[in-house]
């Protein structure tokens, strides 16, 4: 299999254009491509320093650069190796100047400056930490969402990839043997959310789990009957109370937090003060 190179440059911390190489890449199957990642390239020197190690490893070259001169260079030295090199977000950007009537600031980093909804997405990262699996229900009330499901329903890494994008996020395991405390079912402010999954599917998660502790895969906690048991008692309480749940069964975790933050959005367009209904999506 041939093998590619791929340069990503970014005058600042590169997150956007990362997940753009990594979205686009994942639509080729089979194929060998080794990621080069240049953040932070704001001066003529350091972006010399990079050219000769894209010389090195020609190969495609994806950049986000405001800078003129620096963009220039870039482009002049690739054309000079006879490399391709893509400014991945122009096209937006010139879309967006045509909308919006003006031109864009062409400031580095701009979409990270330490505004107010930085220090909000802080604050959700910190509340949703200190709230993971079933700790400090006494402020649940402040949380924008609660994920409620049985063990190994992906509710920690869910909670704070929906911090991460701003919301503060409570998650709690429904265990048969020991109840969640009352003030779980008289949250009004919270949108509370069931996660459920199949039942053979969270038996292998479990048992890799457990083989990944050294622990013996020949518990209650990986019986058929239990876990199913288990399950059924959480859809139970999911629907008496009206939640809406979501089957994390085939979902990766971006797609459970973009259906979370969905319902939530429908919740409040909607203008509802209590819970949405408990079909599951």
């Amino acid at each position: 299999m041939a093998r590619y190179h791929l340069h990503l440059l970014s005058d600042s911390t590169g997150e956007t254009l990362e997940m753009i190489a990594k979205a686009a890449l994942a639509q080729f199957d089979d194929s060998d491509v080794i990621r080069h990642f240049w953040p932070m390239v704001r001066s003529q020197q350091h972006l010399e320093r990079i050219m000769g190690e894209i010389a090195g490893n020609p190969g495609l070259v994806f950049y986000t650069l405001v800078n003129n001169e620096t963009r220039g260079k870039l482009e002049e030295r690739c054309q000079s190796l006879g490399l391709p090199a893509i400014a991945v977000l122009d096209g937006v950007t010139d879309a967006l100047e045509d909308l919006l009537g003006q031109e864009a600031a062409g400031r580095p980093g701009r979409q990270h400056r330490l505004d107010e909804a930085y220090f909000a997405r802080v604050d959700a990262i910190q509340y949703t930490i200190s709230h993971d699996d079933g700790v400090g229900w006494e402020d649940w009330e402040n949380a924008d969402i609660v994920l409620a499901g049985v063990s190994r329903t992906s509710k920690t890494p869910t909670s704070i990839y929906l911090a991460n994008r701003g919301y503060k996020v409570a998650n709690i395991p429904i265990v048969v043997v020991s109840p969640p405390p009352p003030a779980l079912f008289d949250l009004r402010r919270p949108l509370v959310v069931g996660l459920t999954t199949a039942p053979e599917r969270l038996i292998q998660v479990r048992r890799n789990r457990l083989l990944s502790l050294s622990q013996s895969p020949d518990t209650d906690y990986v019986d058929n009957d239990k876990v199913s048991d288990e399950l059924k008692y959480a859809r139970r309480m999911f629907a008496d109370n009206s939640w809406p749940v979501i089957d994390v069964t085939r979902r990766s975790i971006e797609e459970t937090a973009a259906a979370v933050i969905n319902l939530l959005n429908e919740r409040k367009a909607a203008g509802e003060l209590g819970q949405t209904g408990s079909k599951p999506i």
